[in-house]
């Protein structure tokens, strides 16, 4: 995709190097003729920067749905992801989850709640807490 605006863009430059050429022409041999082709000249060239311009902004806002596509996707999975962990994860879990959370201190376990049910009751919560 990127290949082609660039190959689009080099068109279009050319055009535009061909147009001015022809405008710089047209001026060294002023005529009341040639103003009007000067003045079409000059509507050409913008239109072909209004074109250029419009294809550059559409092929960037397709790029950008594509992105804001994918991240919506993303975000349904990691909602997923969380709501499952709330589920597995033991009260104590949960609530050194919380104090973690209100202070901005990191977790201190890598174990995922999944595990915690197969610990020994015995075992600091510190260890199984989730992981985030």
């Amino acid at each position: 995709m990127r290949e082609r605006v660039v190959r689009v863009q080099g068109q279009d430059e050319m055009a535009m190097k061909l147009l001015f050429w022809e405008l710089e022409q047209h001026l060294k041999s002023s005529s009341g003729a040639s103003v009007v082709a000067i003045d079409n000249k000059i509507e050409q060239a913008m239109d072909l920067v209004k074109s250029h311009l419009m294809y550059a902004v559409r092929e960037e806002v397709e790029v950008l749905k594509e992105q804001i596509k994918e991240l919506i996707e993303r975000n349904s999975q990691l909602e997923q992801e969380n709501s499952l962990l709330k589920t597995l994860a033991s009260p104590e879990q949960m609530a050194q989850f919380q104090a973690q959370t209100q202070t901005g201190s990191p977790p201190t376990s890598t174990k995922p709640p999944a595990q915690a049910p197969t610990l020994p009751p015995t075992q600091p919560s510190h260890n199984s807490g989730p992981s985030a």
